[in-house]
């Protein structure tokens, strides 16, 4: 796909003998797995849902096209996407994590930590990767805390000065 992609889900393993897959979901949108909606796998292929059901954490979801166990056993460890001008619009002030890769991320005091260049999802909250010109890797929590500002128009990001992480020759606070 020549168009840039969010990944949306990965297959981690068939299930039963009628063609569902087990599908770990990182999308929020939860019409993203609804029967008739289409996605790629990372090598081009289109998919269409046929059916899915939540399973704990998970989806179940049977593709068209894959009737049974042997054909949803080859989907396994397939990771699936959509085209980034998929995704809905977000309200202001709001945007989408691949939105941040490429901000440059500042503190309050004016050094630069560098570009982000990956946002890591966690329970807690995500870390924006940051890297500077020397290569020195930062990871930015994404709490209210720390991020003072987001401007992703601007390509830049305003962070508090936190002792020993974001103002390292600071000493870390107690």
């Amino acid at each position: 796909m020549a168009e840039p992609t969010v990944v949306v889900g990965k297959v981690t393993k068939a299930h039963g003998l009628h063609g569902e897959v087990v599908v770990l979901v990182f999308s929020d949108n939860p019409e993203r797995f609804d029967p008739g909606s289409v996605m790629f796998f990372e090598d081009g292929r289109e998919m269409r849902v046929r059916a899915s059901r939540p399973n704990g954490g998970r989806m179940l979801v049977a593709f068209e096209g894959v009737e049974d166990r042997n054909a949803a056993e080859a989907l396994r460890g397939l990771t699936l996407v959509v085209p980034r001008s998929s995704l809905p619009d977000l309200p202001p002030g709001e945007f989408w994590p691949h939105q941040l890769e490429g901000c440059i991320v500042v503190t309050e005091s004016g050094r630069t930590l560098g570009a982000i260049t990956d946002v890591v999802a966690n329970p807690a909250q995500d870390l924006w990767v940051t890297v500077d010109d020397a290569g020195t890797e930062i990871m930015v929590p994404a709490i209210r805390e720390v991020v003072v500002d987001v401007d992703v128009a601007a390509g830049r990001v305003l962070v508090r000065d936190i002792p020993g992480l974001t103002a390292p020759d600071d000493p870390p606070l107690p």
